[in-house]
């Protein structure tokens, strides 16, 4: 957002902030979230290269809705199970490092 429009924003009583602010996260918590959205977002491309929902989970011993939450980010879902389904697709663990290595967080 332009400086501009901040001024704007900011003369008409509006605060202008990150999620971060509005949550009062610490940035612990920030990149804790950074590194359970990334992992998801692997998760589900690793996943579409080659099998299904339903495929993954039957090897998970898990459900497909868990998995479908697993790489939309849900809350529920713990940062263990997104690191064992991008495993079972093929993943290695150096893998797993770039994509968190890969996080930029303010």
């Amino acid at each position: 957002m332009d400086q501009a429009t901040l001024e704007q924003l900011a003369k008409k009583g509006w605060q202008v902030g990150t999620v971060s602010d509005f949550l009062d996260l610490s940035p612990e918590e920030a990149t804790l979230i950074e590194i359970k959205l990334a992992l998801s977002r692997a998760l589900k491309e690793r996943r579409q290269q080659n099998m299904t929902q339903a495929e993954l989970a039957e090897k998970m011993h898990s459900s497909q809705p868990r998995i479908a939450k697993a790489e939309n980010g849900g809350a529920s879902v713990s940062i263990e199970l997104l690191l064992r389904a991008i495993l079972a697709t093929g993943a290695s663990p150096q893998e797993i490092g770039r994509v968190i290595g890969a996080i930029s967080c303010s």
